[in-house]
């Protein structure tokens, strides 16, 4: 093990992340609540801001997954589809497996410019394309910058309360639900309808399975399947139509394309968060289909069989790369931008300086008692933490 892999396993870099993590969360959340006077005035500008802020935040995760435990996420898609991502609107569909699966959503977001801020200096993404079972790859050219761009998601009602990442949601106009249709209707349809003016192109992501796959829960799911008379699934649980349904109907005109994403680890990797913040490295290769939104059926019961259908496409999918170890067409690899971690450093840095601080002071205190206690303790909680993760 090297030093730099001994460093990240151990208790006090860790809390230094949490604690960076949080209290720049907090900041944000601020700083959010600072806007609440400006959306009456300028509803578009107050959006912009908070998309900036909301970035600050969501690509510290995205650092400590590409950054700090060195996880890069291996795209599959079609050369065709590329050109697209990015510049338009869509709706993401992807499976609920991993613990981690919502990071690497950030990850690819961030990779096209859709996690939420601008891109400072003009830069061009190169993306290389390598064919699989040849060495020889080509080129698809240059991208203009990326323009400041949101990624939203589908999420239960009780995150929103939650300091951090839920406050910074409810900002970000994320749609929350209670997952009681009756109740969920009327804002979920409401929250849709928000996003059709919204300013900047932006993902919406959807987890039509509504819910992580357990083998419990798939046993109950395709118990489920048997009585309604639909295909088993092996990788995955059935979808919940109604909510893509309405999802499609009320962004219909403002929405271009369904992203299909299919996510899977290499070598049946089990990943975890804690793994991810222990700097363990994982391999993730997510498939991505663009389909046309106009493709989509626009009436309920079609759009419910067609949804069944993309289903059973994923999860041959997933039984293919079982076998294979990789999913259909080239990979595609876009640059991998600084900001995730130049901002991660900056709010380190920031965050650091008044502990530096109290610790200079503590030093000069010259109070033995007070120092051996502040040691103690810190050994304590790093034993505590070790036994834990053990």
């Amino acid at each position: 093990m090297g030093l730099v892999q001994w460093l990240k396993g151990q208790f006090l870099c860790q809390l230094i992340i949490c604690y960076g993590f949080l209290v720049s969360g907090l900041l944000v959340n601020l700083l959010q609540i600072c806007t609440l006077p400006l959306w009456p005035i300028n509803k578009q500008l107050a959006r912009r801001i908070n998309c900036k802020l909301g970035y600050s935040l969501t690509s510290q995760s995205v650092a400590l997954l590409e950054w700090w435990s060195g996880t890069e996420v291996t795209f599959y898609t079609d050369p065709a589809d590329y050109q697209f991502y990015g510049k338009e609107n869509a709706i993401i569909v992807l499976n609920h497996n991993f613990e981690i699966d919502f990071l690497c959503g950030w990850a690819f977001c961030d990779r096209f410019g859709v996690l939420g801020i601008h891109h400072i200096l003009s830069r061009c993404l190169l993306l290389k394309t390598h064919w699989r079972r040849t060495s020889n790859g080509r080129d698809l050219g240059n991208c203009p910058p990326i323009p400041l761009k949101a990624s939203k998601c589908l999420a239960k009602k009780e995150l929103s309360y939650l300091p951090v990442i839920g406050w910074m949601w409810y900002f970000l106009e994320m749609v929350f639900i209670k997952r009681k249709w009756e109740e969920d209707k009327r804002s979920f349809v409401q929250s849709l309808q928000n996003l059709r003016d919204y300013p900047e192109n932006f993902w919406f992501l959807l987890h039509c399975e509504g819910t992580r796959f357990t083998e419990e829960k798939h046993q109950i799911s395709m118990e489920v399947a048997e009585k309604k008379g639909l295909p088993k699934l092996k990788h995955h649980l059935l979808p919940r139509t109604k909510g893509f349904w309405v999802a499609v109907q009320n962004l219909r005109g403002t929405v271009a394309a369904v992203y299909c994403c299919t996510l899977n680890f290499r070598n049946n990797e089990t990943p975890t968060l804690l793994g991810v913040i222990n700097g363990k490295k994982y391999h993730p290769d997510l498939y991505i289909r663009r389909i046309p939104l106009e493709s989509v059926p626009e009436d309920e019961a079609e759009c419910s069989s067609w949804l069944h259908k993309l289903y059973q496409e994923k999860d041959q999918f997933q039984e293919d790369y079982s076998h294979t170890g990789y999913f259909p067409g080239p990979i595609v690899t876009p640059l991998r931008g600084p900001w995730a971690l130049i901002n991660w450093i900056g709010w380190t840095c920031l965050l650091l300086y008044p502990l530096y601080l109290l610790l200079v002071q503590l030093v000069l205190s010259g109070s033995i008692l007070t120092i051996l206690a502040t040691v103690a303790f810190c050994s304590a909680a790093t034993e505590r933490y070790g036994s834990v993760c053990r």
